[in-house]
């Protein structure tokens, strides 16, 4: 039972651990301060963000539900 407990919790730390990595990857969805640069995005350049933003939200809602169920887990061990 312990050994369990031990592996569900290391499973849940390595999914706390790759859930803030990917929310620090996510651009986010205002400009900021490069808006009062002046510098224009080209057509290729904001598609390509999207696709790796839209991935990364993806990824996001996949590990968050992960979450979600391992500390669920957790909490019936």
């Amino acid at each position: 039972m312990d050994a369990i407990k031990i592996i569900f919790l290391l499973l849940h730390l390595l999914t706390i651990v790759s859930m803030m990595s990917i929310i620090a990857l996510q651009s986010g969805k205002n400009s900021g301060l490069s808006a009062l640069s002046g510098k224009s995005d080209t057509y290729l350049s904001k598609n390509k963000q999207k696709s790796r933003d839209a991935r990364l939200s993806l990824a996001t809602k996949w590990v968050a539900g992960l979450f979600v169920i391992l500390t669920v887990a957790l909490n019936v061990i």
